[in-house]
C-alpha cells in the first residue's frame, strides 16, 4: 500500500462514479427478485495492516482510494473474546456478522458449530432474493466444509492437493475471475491463503520481504477480480462493491493467543463501491460488520431476529436511507 491516500487513477474511480449513474433494475412498487447491487468480498488470510500499509498493492490501493478504508478493525468484540485468535473463529465472524458465543467456534475443531441459527450471510441473501447468484472460492478446506452450506458455484481446493497456496490462490482467482465476467453472480466470496501461509513460515511482520511479496501476490489477483468486474457488458448498471478485510493480523510466526495483542487482534478493512464514503472509516469497526456490509449494500432488510453483531461500515448515509 504504496501511498494509498495520495494515488488516483482514472480506471477505478472511473469504474465507481460511472456506477452511481446505474439504472436501478427492480421497479419501484413491484417485490424485487434480485438484489439491487452486486458484492465482491474478498478475505485474505493473515494480514497485519502495517504490512499492507509498505507493501506494494496498486490495485488495493486504488480500491482506497475510490472508497473507504480503516487499518483499526477488530477480530474480537467487546461481548465475547473466548474464542482462539485463529482462522476457525476468525472466519466464522467474518462471514456470518457473529461472534463465537453465537456461532459457536472456538478454535479450528469446529466443534459446538452453530451455523444452522447463524449461517453464512448468502442464506440471508437468498431468503430475501431467491433468484440471486452466488459464489464461493475458497483454498482453507474448512469454510467449505463447515461455514459455508449453500452455494450456486463452490469452488475449493482441497487440503490433499500438492500445489502450495500461493498455487493455490492463482488457480481459485482464475476460477473466479472467470466467474465474475462470464456469469451472472450477485454475491461472490473469494478467499486467499498464501499470506497467512508465509506469515507463519517467515514471519508476520512489515520487515519480512517474502510477507510483503505474498501480499503484492494477493494484489494481483485483487486487480484481476476487480478487472473481469470492469469487463462485465453491463456493468455500469449493476451497482458493484468490493469489500476486503482478514481474519488475524501476527506477531513472531503465530497468532493464537492475540487477545491482548493489537498486532494481531487490529485489522483492516476497505470498502469500495458506488454506495461507499469517500475516506476514512471513523467509526469502530469489526470483522462481523463485513457481512452485514455487503447484505446492505444488496438491499437485503437486515431482521433484528437474525441477532446480528455487526453493522453497515463505510456506506453513505443517503444510500443507508434511500435502502
Amino acid at each position: 500500500m504504496v501511498n494509498s491516500y495520495a494515488r488516483t487513477t482514472g480506471i477505478v474511480l472511473v469504474f465507481w462514479n460511472a456506477m452511481l449513474l446505474h439504472d436501478q433494475a427492480v421497479c419501484r412498487g413491484s417485490e424485487p427478485t434480485i438484489p439491487k447491487g452486486r458484492v465482491l468480498v474478498i478475505g485474505i488470510d493473515g494480514v497485519r495492516p502495517d504490512a499492507l500499509q509498505i507493501a506494494d498493492t496498486p490495485a488495493i490501493d486504488e480500491l482506497i482510494t475510490a472508497g473507504a478504508f480503516t487499518n483499526n478493525t477488530k477480530i474480537l468484540g467487546d461481548r465475547y473474546r473466548d474464542n482462539e485468535t485463529i482462522s476457525g473463529p476468525g472466519w466464522s465472524s467474518f462471514l456470518t456478522g457473529v461472534w463465537a458465543d453465537k456461532h459457536g467456534v472456538n478454535d479450528n475443531t469446529f466443534r459446538g458449530e452453530n451455523y444452522d441459527e447463524y449461517p453464512h450471510f448468502f442464506a440471508y441473501l437468498k431468503q430475501a432474493f431467491p433468484k440471486a447468484v452466488t459464489g464461493s472460492f475458497v483454498d482453507w478446506e474448512p469454510i467449505d466444509t463447515f461455514i459455508l452450506r449453500d452455494a450456486d458455484v463452490r469452488e475449493v481446493c482441497p487440503a490433499s492437493s500438492q500445489d502450495s497456496l500461493s498455487q493455490k490462490d492463482e488457480k481459485l482467482a482464475n476460477k473466479a475471475a472467470e466467474f465474475l465476467a462470464q456469469k451472472n453472480p450477485h454475491a461472490v466470496f473469494v478467499y486467499f491463503g498464501q499470506v497467512d501461509e508465509i506469515g507463519h513460515q517467515d514471519g508476520f511482520h512489515p520487515s519480512v520481504p517474502t510477507y510483503l511479496q505474498a501480499l503484492g501476490a494477493v494484489d494481483a489477483h485483487v486487480a484481476s477480480l476487480v478487472k473481469a468486474i470492469q469487463s462485465r457488458p453491463e456493468y455500469l448498471a449493476e451497482n458493484w462493491l468490493v469489500v476486503i478485510s482478514t481474519d488475524h493480523g501476527g506477531r513472531g510466526r503465530k497468532h493464537r493467543g492475540g487477545h491482548d495483542v493489537p498486532e494481531i487482534f487490529t485489522t483492516f478493512l476497505v470498502v469500495s463501491g458506488s454506495s461507499s464514503i469517500q475516506g476514512e472509516i471513523e467509526e469502530p469497526s469489526y470483522i462481523v460488520d463485513v457481512p452485514v456490509t455487503a447484505l446492505t449494500h444488496l438491499g437485503v432488510p437486515v431482521d433484528v431476529a437474525w441477532q446480528l453483531d455487526g453493522k453497515a461500515v463505510g456506506i453513505r448515509q443517503e444510500f443507508l436511507s434511500d435502502h
